[in-house]
């Protein structure tokens, strides 16, 4: 019973941010960008079984300059990191991360000098996967939560000043190889005395 029922047929009332949100949402393209296990589980939705083409994201573009989502799918080694970060430069705005599975998310369990320990030191991330490997299923999941916030995101000035933000929180996160530890690795040896743990931050 809004305004809408005293207009005439053919009208319709929103926002430009609704309607570029929700074209933005449904038109959303995947950059080709497996790095190891969880690219299997990113594969899997391009299948019949999880038809990852009902949100029109089949076309997985081999180049970042026909791109607008990138699936870090798998540990990024430090080797790696600079290719990360150069092919998201070359993916055109607006543009997405989500970050597939918990070694791109926080290093898993390559707790090393040569794993960076997540993905958001390098790039910003809008959305954070966990599991090992996480099913298509949750790919699927977390796709929708992405869709859900290009549906609500801002345009121009505002969008460019919330995506600046994002970028320098995660640059100025703490390593975690430089946060306290959470447990003791000795503490299973019964009659040995554990060590302290050193705390880092302190």
């Amino acid at each position: 019973m809004g305004i809408e029922e005293k207009l005439p047929a053919g009208f319709l009332l929103t926002t430009v941010e609704a309607v570029a949100g929700y074209m933005r949402k449904s038109s959303v393209w995947p950059a080709t960008f497996g790095l190891a296990c969880c690219a299997i589980e990113m594969m899997a939705v391009g299948t019949p079984d999880y038809d990852i083409a009902r949100f029109g994201m089949e076309r997985f573009s081999a180049t970042p300059r026909q791109a607008d989502l990138m699936i870090v799918a798998g540990r990024v080694s430090q080797k790696m990191a600079p290719v990360v970060r150069q092919v998201y430069d070359q993916m055109p705005e607006p543009k997405w991360v989500i970050s597939m599975g918990v070694c791109a998310s926080s290093g898993g369990m390559f707790n090393n000098y040569a794993i960076v320990q997540g993905v958001d030191h390098i790039i910003p991330v809008d959305v954070y996967l966990p599991g090992c490997p996480p099913r298509p299923e949750m790919l699927l999941n977390a796709i929708l939560v992405l869709h859900d916030q290009i549906q609500h995101s801002k345009l121009g000035v505002n969008r460019v000043k919330a995506a600046r933000a994002a970028e320098a929180a995660a640059l100025a996160a703490t390593p975690t190889s430089l946060m306290a530890p959470t447990h003791d690795h000795l503490a299973h040896v019964g009659a040995l005395v554990a060590p302290a743990g050193k705390n880092l931050l302190a």
